[in-house]
């Protein structure tokens, strides 16, 4: 093979662009390694300094979203590059994908919105794994959150997916503190200010049961009388509690309440219903009857 005979200048072009190439795709994939790591690792330092319970699974969350953003924009411009060193004309591709981008995000309103809502659920730690919330109408215990949906479990074990796109507001029960809230109804016949007086009793034996100690933060706060119902004063008196914990106070503050109200006698209300019998024209009151009707005794056994 003579060498002379090779057209270099021929060659030189192609060769350049394959090289230039080449360059690309390894420079792509450098950087796409290199901050997915660092990535993962501002992450590990996130966690660490948040614990277990403020956040892991958010910062796990929030690190795989920008390691994939990562990876589509370095995987997007090193396409854009390779095509410009192939010799393909990138506007006509650039309109082409404005025009389907366009299509796409009208017939796919919603799962946009389902990922920015997510985006923004995560950034701005509105829900963490683990927390009891209500959205979109459903209540439990949140058990996985996606840039798509948030998937709860309810009380009695149904689990609901919900997408981000229904969220428009988070009711979070499980942040910094709660309040374990009791209406306790009496009936009329009974003195308030001696309810109110057991009531705090049972408050202030609770804060002092070292098994309650860690769950309650403050003694009850007693409002008083909420409400009179058709049968019932209703007494309105709460806890502030540790997260989570309402529903286990209150059923306790209950079961004790109750033992203490049949100690004392204390009536519980039953519906009462009065029976008006009218007047006639002289404003006097008809007589009303009533007999006391008893089953008959069974006979006595021969």
């Amino acid at each position: 093979m003579n060498l002379d005979n090779i057209d270099w200048e021929r060659w030189s072009g192609p060769a350049l662009s394959a090289a230039r190439i080449v360059l690309i795709v390894v420079l792509a994939w450098v950087s796409v390694v290199l901050l997915q790591r660092l990535v993962r690792g501002v992450r590990r330092r996130v966690e660490r300094r948040l614990g277990e319970t403020e956040g892991s699974g958010r910062a796990a969350t929030l690190g795989r979203v920008v390691r994939y953003l990562i990876a589509v924009i370095v995987s997007a411009v090193a396409i854009m590059l390779v095509l410009g060193e192939v010799g393909v004309s990138l506007a006509p591709i650039l309109g082409a994908a404005g025009v389907a981008g366009l299509a796409i995000g009208f017939g796919a309103q919603s799962l946009v919105k389902d990922y920015f809502t997510g985006f923004f659920i995560l950034f701005e730690d509105q829900i963490r794994t683990g927390d009891v919330v209500t959205v979109a109408g459903i209540s439990g215990a949140v058990e996985d959150i996606t840039l798509r949906h948030v998937r709860l479990r309810d009380y009695d074990g149904n689990t609901h997916f919900v997408p981000n796109s229904l969220i428009t507001t988070v009711t979070n029960m499980s942040r910094y503190y709660a309040y374990a809230v009791m209406d306790v109804g009496v009936a009329y016949r009974e003195n308030v200010d001696e309810v109110i007086e057991l009531l705090r009793d049972v408050g202030a034996r609770m804060r002092a049961d070292a098994a309650l100690a860690g769950l309650i933060e403050d003694d009850l706060e007693i409002a008083g009388v909420d409400k009179l119902d058709a049968s019932a004063v209703v007494i309105r008196c709460r806890f502030r509690v540790a997260p989570l914990q309402q529903w286990t106070v209150r059923r306790e503050f209950l079961r004790r309440m109750k033992a203490d109200f049949d100690a004392r006698g204390i009536e519980f209300p039953f519906p009462h219903i009065t029976i008006y019998a009218g007047t006639d024209k002289q404003g006097d009151a008809p007589a009303l009857p009533l007999r006391v009707v008893r089953p008959p005794r069974p006979a006595a056994a021969a």
